[in-house]
């Protein structure tokens, strides 16, 4: 009979570490794979993925310590497993709340801001905001040109803008550039809608 249980617990382990590896490889796929396609929801399960491996672990735990006559095992891994789901939860609902209020990474920002002010012809970089659209990104940039720039000039220097955005930041679909006459201080090319912000 001891063989047995012993023969038994042997395959309960193997059965739990197997478990946790299976879920910890496809979390890190999902997670990985969700970065790289902006999607948030595929991150948040590949969360969960790791979750249940982390699960499997604790369930390993909490009958081993129970069978060595320690009966508290089970019910503290219960509890510890309760906060790891509240942990992941946690971040799961931060990475699907930020999608939905259109956050986007402060680093993305400052990346669009220092590929703009390179960009040949370029004054100013004035606004720059970006949102997602699905697993897309889109922007909506404003930048300055020379105010005795002819409407060509202006255009192409907006179109080299947008270009090298769409090559710089990743998963940037289209991005709506507004070019300005950077005319001398003072002068707002905007007064006329002051009133209607």
């Amino acid at each position: 009979m001891a063989d047995l249980f012993r023969i038994d617990s042997v395959h309960t382990g193997s059965a739990g570490v197997d478990g946790f590896l299976g879920n910890e490889w496809v979390a890190r796929y999902r997670i990985r794979v969700g970065r790289e396609i902006g999607s948030a929801a595929l991150v948040a399960d590949g969360l969960h993925a790791r979750t249940d491996g982390f699960t499997s672990l604790a369930v390993l735990l909490g009958a081993g310590g129970a069978a060595l006559g320690f009966p508290l095992a089970d019910p503290i891994v219960g509890l510890l497993i309760t906060v790891a789901i509240c942990f992941v939860l946690r971040d799961a609902a931060r990475e699907i709340y930020h999608r939905l209020m259109d956050a986007v990474d402060p680093e993305l920002i400052a990346q669009a801001e220092e590929t703009l002010a390179a960009v040949p012809g370029v004054e100013r970089v004035g606004a720059v905001r970006l949102r997602w659209v699905g697993h897309a990104l889109r922007a909506e940039v404003e930048i300055g040109v020379r105010h005795d720039a002819s409407l060509i000039e202006a255009h192409g220097v907006a179109v080299e803008a947008e270009h090298r955005l769409i090559h710089e930041l990743p998963r940037l679909r289209a991005a709506t550039v507004h070019a300005d006459p950077d005319g001398p201080a003072g002068t707002d090319h905007h007064a006329v809608l002051l009133t209607h912000r």
